[in-house]
């Protein structure tokens, strides 16, 4: 209600103002005071005086800056008891009775190691009956290319969540066992998958 009152009430009298005003100044403009036209114009004149320099005196004052002459350097030690021995410290090599093999610190077989483990998706079917953290544990072999197979189940605290477990553990892939510069089986490889739900 409050705003079309302001409209009905602003809006002429915003015309009345503005109305108003322009009759205001259009009354200022006609009846402006005329200026004297026989004042004379002001006239400046700006000239610039360029000052002539003689080169040759100019080089006459300049003055090179001298530099500070470099340090002498220091005096010459002829006196032969000023010089340190060279003769070192001299002392026998102890033995070691000691049948040490440290071989060269590179040894190239190793054991199947994971490169890449994907984590397993919570399935939604599980998600009623779950509790906040399930566990798989889990049994399977690494191919010499590094790829998984015979996945088993070996503990599971949710049955439900098994086959999310294999199905991500058929995605892992592995650097192959070496023995001997050769890729071989690792079987057995065992480990335990952790179902968190966030809440």
């Amino acid at each position: 209600m409050g705003s079309f009152f302001r409209l009905f009430v602003g809006v002429p009298g915003a015309v009345v103002v503005t109305v108003g005003l322009f009759l205001l100044m259009a009354e200022l403009i006609r009846n402006d005071l005329k200026l004297d036209e026989e004042r004379d114009a002001l006239n400046l004149s700006i000239t610039s005086q360029i000052d002539d320099t003689d080169l040759n005196s100019a080089n006459q004052e300049f003055k090179r800056p001298t530099l500070d002459a470099p340090p002498p350097p220091p005096p010459a030690v002829n006196d032969p008891s000023n010089r340190p021995a060279l003769d070192g410290v001299r002392a026998e090599i102890p033995t070691i009775d000691a049948n040490l093999n440290i071989g060269s610190g590179f040894n190239p077989d190793r054991d199947a190691q994971p490169l890449v483990r994907i984590p397993p998706q919570y399935p939604e079917r599980c998600m009623g009956r779950a509790s906040a953290s399930e566990s798989v544990s889990v049994q399977f072999d690494v191919t010499p290319d590094g790829q998984t197979t015979n996945i088993q189940v070996v503990d599971t605290s949710n049955s439900c969540l098994n086959r999310a477990a294999t199905r991500s553990v058929e995605r892992w892939k592995y650097q192959p066992k070496i023995v001997d510069n050769q890729a071989q089986w690792r079987r057995g490889v065992q480990t335990v998958i952790t179902f968190e739900l966030s809440e």
